[in-house]
């Protein structure tokens, strides 16, 4: 069984586009969803300084081509699809992913995933 929080609908997260999340209710965005060819769901912290928030103001995740999610406070860049730091003081780290579901054209973020054993 799987335990989801529901973040959006996919059609409010356009492609190419970033949007943070708050799914706990702490009064700051700690997961971001990037959709581009597919959703990819990282937690908002950069490796370099532990907890350290990626975005520079609200959604703002991306380079300003689209290609690369940045870290705004160290100007590291991460592949989307795989969170690895391509460019920056963080070289070879990785972003901590999130597991995101499309479910029925909405998007949740898992947050207990446990296995169902069959007789």
């Amino acid at each position: 069984m799987m335990d989801t929080i529901r973040l959006c609908r996919l059609d409010e997260l356009r492609e190419g586009s970033s949007r943070g999340f708050d799914p706990w209710g702490d009064g700051r965005d700690t997961v971001f969803i990037v959709r581009r060819q597919g959703l990819h769901g990282w937690r908002n912290a950069c490796p370099h300084w532990a907890g350290a928030p990626m975005a520079w103001r609200k959604d703002a995740y991306l380079s300003g081509d689209g290609q690369h999610i940045v870290c705004h406070a160290h100007g590291a860049r991460f592949d989307i699809a795989t969170g690895v730091c391509t460019l920056g003081p963080c070289l070879g780290q990785a972003l901590t992913p999130v597991p995101i579901r499309d479910i029925g054209g909405e998007i949740h973020l898992a947050t207990n995933t446990s296995q169902e054993t069959n007789p």
